[in-house]
C-alpha cells in the first residue's frame, strides 16, 4: 500500500527526485532587471504610438473616403508593391512580408481586392507551386487615380507639418531600427513617379 508521501512523490518526479536526495534543479536565474523608460521617455513613445497611428488612420481615411478609390492604405500599398514589381506580380508570400502582414491577412485582403476586379492571384510563373498576386489593367488605373490622394494626404498631414529636412531625418531614424533587407526601397516604377 502506498504512503500519502509516496503518491505525490510519484504523481511529480522532480520532486521525487528532490525528495529521494537526488540532484535538485537549480532555480531559473534571476531576469536582469527592467530599465523603465524615464517620464520624457515614456511621453516621447506615447507620441510616437498616438502619431503613427494617427497618421496611418487619416492617410487611410483619404483613400476610403473618396468614393471613386475607396481603398485602405494596406490595400494602396499592395497596390503601389505590385506596381513596382516585374510583370505586376509577386509571389503572395514575399507579398506579405512587403507589407508586414500575415499570411492570412494577405490573403484576406487580396481576396477583397480580387472581388474588385483590380487583383488576381494565379500560379507562379517561375515554378507553378505557390500563388503571385499579379495587378490587373483596372488595378493599375485605380491606382493611379488614388495616387495623387495619397500623396496629398501624406503632404496636408506629414510633410507640410514637419517639413522635408524632418521627415529625412524621421525616416533615418526609423531606418536604424528596421533590419539591413528591409523591403523599404523604391521599385522600378509606380505612380508616384508621375505624380
Amino acid at each position: 500500500m502506498q504512503t500519502t508521501d509516496e503518491a505525490e512523490a510519484a504523481a511529480t518526479p522532480k520532486a521525487a527526485e528532490t525528495t529521494a536526495g537526488a540532484v535538485a534543479a537549480e532555480p531559473p536565474a534571476a531576469a536582469p532587471a527592467t530599465e523603465w523608460l524615464t517620464p520624457a521617455e515614456q511621453q516621447a513613445w506615447r507620441r510616437f504610438l498616438f502619431g503613427v497611428n494617427f497618421l496611418m488612420e487619416n492617410v487611410s481615411a483619404a483613400l476610403e473616403q473618396d468614393p471613386e478609390i475607396d481603398l485602405s492604405l494596406d490595400e494602396y500599398e499592395i497596390l503601389v508593391r505590385l506596381s513596382e514589381s516585374e510583370g505586376g506580380r509577386i509571389r503572395m508570400s514575399g507579398l506579405a512580408d512587403q507589407v508586414v502582414h500575415s499570411r492570412s491577412r494577405l490573403t484576406h485582403t487580396i481576396a477583397r481586392l480580387e472581388k474588385r476586379g483590380i487583383v488576381e492571384r494565379v500560379r507562379c510563373s517561375a515554378d507553378g507551386r505557390g500563388r503571385e498576386a499579379v495587378l490587373t489593367a483596372a488595378g493599375i488605373d485605380l491606382l493611379r487615380r488614388a495616387a495623387p490622394v495619397h500623396v496629398q494626404s501624406v503632404r496636408d498631414l506629414l510633410l507640410d507639418v514637419i517639413g522635408s529636412a524632418d521627415l529625412l531625418e524621421l525616416g533615418r531614424i526609423l531606418g536604424a531600427t528596421l533590419p539591413e533587407d528591409a523591403p523599404v526601397t523604391l521599385g522600378t516604377s509606380g505612380p508616384h513617379s508621375e505624380v
